[in-house]
C-alpha cells in the first residue's frame, strides 16, 4: 500500500513538474518525492520540518486550514508567508466518499492556476489524487477491522491469540515484516477522541492494570529500516500528554510471535519512562542490560530496606554505576569522599551485603535498577 502511494506522489510530481508530498487529513506525512535542493523553491521551512518529523505542528495545521483546505473539493492555492518561511503551494485535496482523506502539496512557485480547467496536467494530477483517496479509504477500513484481531492476538487466550494472528497474517501476508510499538500515555491518559497519527499501521487500545496503553503494529518495507516505526512513535507522542513514552520491539518476520514482540515493546516503553537517555522512545535492541532488568519480577528483599531512604538508594546506584570508584561516585554525587564512605557503610549495614564482593554488587545493582524501573523513574 505504501509503495502504491509513493508511486502516486512520484507521478504527480512528474506530471506537474513540482516537488510533491502527500499528507493524511491529520497532516501526517505519508509519502514524498525526491527534492532537488539546488532548485529555488524546492523546499521551505514547513516542508523540511514535515519530512524530518513526518508531520506538522498544530499552529501550521491551523494556518493552512484557514484557507479552506479541509472542505475544498478541487485544487486551490495557499499564499506564501515570507516571515514564517512558507512558500506558496498548490493543494490538491485527496478525497473519497465525500470525505477529505488527505492533501497533495506541490511547491510549484505559483505557476499553476488551480482554476484552469484546460490544464491537462492538472486534471491528471486530480485523477491521481482521487486514486490516492480510494487507497486511503480502503486502508482506513482495513486498519479499523484489524484492530480487534491485534488486541486478541496480544491479550487473548492461547486459542484466541492464534486466531487473531491468523487474521493478521492473512491481511498482511505470511512473509510480512513488522515491529510492535507500545505507546504509554502520561498520567492524564489518552485524550478524548484520540486518533493514531499514522498511516498503514494497525492499532488497538489495551488495558494495562487499569491504565490505557496503545499497541501499534507497523509493517516494514525493509527489515533493517526502522524509521517508519520511529516516525510513528514521535508523531504519536506529539499528540499525547507530557510524560508519555514509546517502546519499539525487535523486528519479526510473520505474526506468530506477537506476544513476545508486545512484551519487548512494553518493556522498552517502561525503560523510556525511567531512564532519561532512552526517553521518550526506546528500542528494545538498544537497551543492553535493561532488557534483563525489565524481566525481573517483584523487588528483591535485599533492596527493600534501602528503598525507604532515597538518599542512600541513589548513593548505592551511583556508586555501582561508577564501577565502585569512590572518587568518581563522590564527584557524580557532589559530596565529599568521606561522606560517601559513611553512606556506603550504612548501605552495607541495611542490606547485609559486602560491597567489596562482586556477586553482592551485581545483586544490589540489578535490584536497584529494577526498583527504579517499576517506579517509572
Amino acid at each position: 500500500m505504501r509503495d502504491d502511494l509513493q508511486d502516486l506522489v512520484d507521478e504527480v510530481s512528474r506530471v506537474l513538474s513540482a516537488p510533491a508530498t502527500l499528507e493524511d487529513a491529520e497532516f501526517t506525512l505519508l509519502a514524498f518525492c525526491a527534492h532537488d535542493e539546488s532548485r529555488t523553491g524546492a523546499m521551505d521551512a514547513v516542508r523540511t520540518r514535515s519530512i524530518l518529523t513526518r508531520g506538522s505542528p498544530e499552529p501550521t495545521r491551523r494556518w493552512f486550514e484557514e484557507f479552506g483546505i479541509a472542505s475544498a473539493d478541487g485544487p486551490l492555492r495557499t499564499p506564501a508567508d515570507p516571515e514564517a518561511g512558507i512558500l506558496t503551494r498548490l493543494m490538491i485535496p485527496v478525497r473519497h466518499g465525500d470525505r477529505t482523506r488527505g492533501y497533495l502539496w506541490l511547491l510549484d512557485g505559483g505557476r499553476i492556476d488551480p482554476e484552469d480547467d484546460g490544464d491537462e496536467a492538472l486534471r491528471a494530477a486530480v485523477e491521481l489524487a482521487g486514486e490516492a483517496g480510494r487507497l486511503l479509504a480502503e486502508r482506513a477500513a482495513a486498519d479499523d477491522d484489524l484492530g480487534r484481531p491485534l488486541a486478541t492476538a496480544l491479550t487473548g487466550t492461547a486459542a484466541t491469540r492464534a486466531q487473531g494472528s491468523r487474521v493478521l497474517g492473512a491481511a498482511l501476508g505470511t512473509g510480512s515484516t513488522q515491529v510492535l510499538v507500545a505507546l504509554t500515555p502520561g498520567r492524564s491518559g489518552l485524550p478524548d477522541r484520540w486518533r493514531l497519527p499514522a498511516a498503514g499501521a494497525i492499532a488497538a487500545v489495551l488495558d494495562d492494570d487499569g491504565a490505557e496503553v496503545v499497541a501499534v503494529l507497523v509493517p516494514l518495507v525493509r527489515p533493517t529500516d526502522l524509521r517508519p516505526a520511529g516516525a510513528l512513535a514521535a508523531a504519536s507522542l506529539a499528540t499525547l500528554p507530557g510524560g508519555s513514552t514509546a517502546g519499539v520491539s525487535q523486528v519479526r518476520h510473520g505474526v506468530d510471535d506477537l506476544a513476545a514482540q508486545w512484551s519487548e515493546a512494553r518493556a522498552a516503553a517502561r525503560v523510556a519512562s525511567a531512564v532519561a537517555r532512552f526517553s521518550p522512545v526506546a528500542h528494545w535492541a538498544e537497551l543492553g542490560a535493561w532488557r534483563t532488568i525489565a524481566g525481573l519480577g517483584t523487588p528483591d528483599p535485599v533492596v527493600l530496606p534501602l528503598l525507604g531512604d532515597p538518599v542512600l538508594a541513589e548513593t548505592a546506584e551511583v556508586f555501582l554505576d561508577c564501577a565502585g570508584s569512590a572518587s568518581r561516585a563522590a564527584t557524580a554525587l557532589s559530596i565529599h569522599r568521606q561522606t560517601l564512605y559513611y553512606r556506603l557503610a550504612r548501605i552495607a549495614a541495611l542490606t547485609q551485603l559486602d560491597l567489596a564482593d562482586g556477586e553482592a554488587r551485581l545483586l544490589l545493582h540489578t535490584a536497584l535498577k529494577a526498583a527504579r524501573l517499576r517506579a517509572g523513574g
